[in-house]
């Protein structure tokens, strides 16, 4: 039987998917069946299972679902890619193969991979950019090379014309189009169900429903006054779509022109967070043109720095356990839920590389097992940037100070009491600063120091003072 196959990967929905819709009108054209495939890549499924697995995994799973109630059976292949791709060529004819690449890191690697393989095959390979607005090589200077710094970036990025949303023909979605093989899928569907069962917690924030719903709350509730609130940790004043569109449960084209079209008039707070939009294309084209910035600083100068190796430290960072309060509510928060605001992510990253001193590897890599959202790209680019150590990074002179953050953003310590139930029962004049309490305060609060909340290990401001010149000593280098 001679199909078109649809490999899904990090985009979980029927609607606005390029590759997709792309596959349909091929199949259609020339007569050929749909075969829909998910590659569940023993990489990452034998790997110990964390936050981010888990809700990972929880999206595929519904996604597995809603699909095949729209007559689309996403056959689950549970091995080697080239092997998978291998299983479907022993029962079908493929013909053409259709996906939305990857243009960065171990995504990009397999793709060239596969595609390679498949077209020695004789098989068409037809790839499309479609987890961005714009992809890694759409937005250069006039003379071919890529930006390294944001603001001109966004500048050229602003003025380029968006992709529409893209229609899905679902009158395709039928058993007289698609194919359903369960003996094909069944190695998948088993070691699916397994991955499921083998999660500590359920997440209910998944699939396209929920997805849509998050936007058109955001865009009604919270898009006009974001510039004010994105900031303030403990109010609920972000999209919270980053992790939907980790999944791909919705597209950034969705999110992009909704905002425009169902926003009630232009304000700040929609430019803003178009900006933030931009932000997440900028650094994903950082990365295509530094394949080794996940290992290595992109400011060369800082390539050699002599980072400290203290693992009890570390594992305070962790653990959120540093004693100084908003690093340690940020830290609870991303062990708890699986994610963390923003401002939190800049101070906590901040943190661990200017007071810990601590390589930003060591951050990026506890990141990455932890968030339900984590982008590689903008994972990597925002550590680098904290660390400054990256493109148009902060200054490395430039030094968050933990306490006037936590002032400056959590005034009232509301965040803090939430995160950190030690300090509960701590009076606003010392939440921000526990170590400061006097005794009689802390029975008051039953927050003892040294006991039931760690007093900080190490001073801030001597270790701004050393984190400057290590980087100093490291650039005469």
């Amino acid at each position: 039987m001679e199909i078109v196959v649809i490999w899904f990967r990090r985009d979980m929905r029927l609607d606005d998917h390029i590759a997709l819709s792309k596959a349909i009108t091929y199949a259609k054209k020339h007569e050929y069946k749909l075969l829909a495939l998910y590659h569940l890549d023993p990489f990452f499924t034998e790997m110990e299972i964390d936050i981010n697995n888990e809700h990972f995994f929880q999206n595929l799973a519904h996604f597995v679902k809603e699909a095949r109630e729209s007559q689309v059976y996403v056959h689950l292949l549970h091995d080697d890619v080239l092997r998978a791709f291998q299983q479907v060529m022993e029962v079908y004819d493929i013909k053409a193969v259709f996906f939305n690449e990857d243009e960065v890191g171990i995504g990009q690697r397999r793709d060239k991979q596969v595609t390679d393989f498949l077209e020695k095959k004789g098989i068409h390979v037809s790839t499309w950019q479609d987890t961005h607005l714009h992809g890694a090589r759409d937005i250069l200077k006039a003379d071919g090379s890529h930006y390294q710094v944001f603001t001109p970036y966004y500048q050229s990025w602003r003025k380029q014309e968006k992709q529409p949303v893209i229609k899905v023909d679902k009158s395709f979605f039928s058993s007289e189009h698609t194919i359903c093989d369960e003996p094909l899928s069944q190695k998948g569907n088993d070691k699916l169900r397994e991955l499921i069962k083998g999660c500590s917690r359920k997440f209910d924030q998944i699939g396209s429903d929920k997805a849509m719903n998050t936007l058109h709350q955001f865009i009604q509730k919270r898009l006009t006054r974001y510039h004010e609130k994105r900031d303030i940790p403990s109010v609920f004043g972000t999209s919270k779509l980053s992790r939907f569109l980790k999944t791909g449960t919705i597209s950034i084209r969705t999110i992009f022109h909704a905002i425009y079209e169902e926003a009630l008039y232009e304000d700040e707070g929609r430019e803003i967070f178009i900006k933030e939009l931009a932000w997440r294309d900028f650094y994903h084209m950082i990365y295509a043109h530094y394949p080794e910035m996940k290992e290595k600083e992109i400011n060369s100068a800082f390539q050699g720095m002599k980072w400290n190796e203290d693992e009890t430290l570390f594992e305070a960072w962790c653990k959120g356990e540093t004693g100084f309060p908003l690093v340690d509510a940020g830290m609870r928060q991303l062990n708890e839920e699986g994610w963390m605001h923003n401002r939190l992510r800049m101070v906590t990253a901040s943190f661990l590389t200017k007071d810990y001193l601590i390589d930003w590897r060591k951050g990026e890599s506890y990141f990455a097992k932890k968030l339900v959202d984590y982008d590689e790209a903008s994972n990597i680019g925002g550590f680098q940037w904290a660390a400054s150590v990256g493109t148009d990074a902060v200054p490395y002179f430039r030094i968050f100070n933990p306490t006037t953050q936590s002032k400056r953003f959590d005034p009232s310590g509301e965040l803090i009491r939430k995160y950190v139930p030690e300090l509960e029962r701590v009076d606003e004049k010392w939440i921000h600063e526990p170590s400061k309490m006097p005794i009689d305060e802390q029975l008051k609060s039953g927050c003892v120091l040294g006991d039931t909340y760690p007093l900080p290990a190490v001073d801030h401001q001597e270790r701004r003072k050393k984190a400057i010149s290590l980087f100093e000593e490291a650039k005469q280098q």
